[in-house]
C-alpha cells in the first residue's frame, strides 16, 4: 500500500535526520582550541538544531494547513490532506506534548464500543464538511482496526508523534473540511489531490 511505503520511507528519513544531528552535535563539542576554558560545554543548542532538523525532514511543507492548541499544552499540526484516486483522503501532521507529563491519548480513540481496541490512537477523529453538512469517520478495517496511527506508550512530555488518519473522500467539489479529534477546537484544513 502507498501509505506503509511513505511511512517507512519517513521514518528512515527521520533516522537519517537524527544519526546526522548527533554526528553534528558530536563534532560540534570538539573544543575550540582555547584550552584556558576546561569547564563542561553544553551541547542543547546542537541537540536542538538536530531536533529542528528531524522535524523539517518530516513536514514536506514549511507551512502546515493548520495548528491547534489545547487540552492543557497539546498541540495539534496538520500537515498534509491529500486525496487519492481510490477514493481516501489521508490527512497527515505532527502532535506534540508539552503538558508538563506523560500523555496516554485515550481520548482521541472514540467513544464506540467497537473502538475500544485502538488504545491511543487518531481512531475517533472525523473529518466535517459544513457545506455538504457531511461528517466521515476514520476508514476501518473489518476487525475494527482504525486506518490512523497508534500511540504506542503514549506520547511524553516534550515529544513530538508524526500521526495519520485515513477517511473516505469527501465528494469531488469539497475543498475544505475541519478535522475535530477529541477535546481539540477543529482544525479547518484544505484538501488537496494526491499524486
Amino acid at each position: 500500500m502507498k501509505l506503509r511505503r511513505t511511512t517507512t520511507t519517513r521514518r528512515a528519513l527521520a533516522a537519517v535526520a537524527i544519526t546526522t544531528g548527533l554526528v553534528l552535535s558530536v563534532a560540534g563539542c570538539g573544543g575550540d582550541g582555547d584550552k584556558a576554558d576546561d569547564a563542561p560545554k553544553s551541547s542543547a543548542p546542537a541537540q536542538q538544531e538536530s531536533g529542528d532538523k528531524q522535524k523539517e525532514s518530516q513536514s514536506p511543507s514549511a507551512e502546515p494547513l493548520a495548528e491547534v492548541k489545547g487540552q492543557g499544552g497539546i498541540a495539534l499540526s496538520v500537515t498534509s490532506a491529500k486525496r487519492d484516486g481510490g477514493g481516501f483522503l489521508t490527512v497527515e501532521g505532527t502532535v506534540t506534548n508539552n503538558t508538563g507529563k506523560p500523555w496516554a491519548v485515550v481520548d482521541w480513540r472514540g467513544d464506540e464500543k467497537e473502538l475500544a481496541s485502538n488504545g491511543g490512537s487518531m481512531a475517533g477523529a472525523a473529518l466535517v464538511d459544513e457545506a455538504g453538512k457531511k461528517k466521515y469517520l476514520v476508514l476501518r478495517d473489518t476487525q475494527g482496526r482504525c486506518l490512523c496511527t497508534r500511540f504506542t506508550g503514549g506520547v511524553l512530555n516534550g515529544e513530538t508523534k508524526d500521526w495519520y488518519a485515513q477517511f473516505p473522500a469527501p465528494a469531488e467539489g469539497t475543498t475544505k473540511v475541519s478535522l475535530q479529534v477529541g477535546g481539540m477546537p477543529p482544525a479547518p484544513i484544505e484538501i488537496t489531490e494526491g499524486d
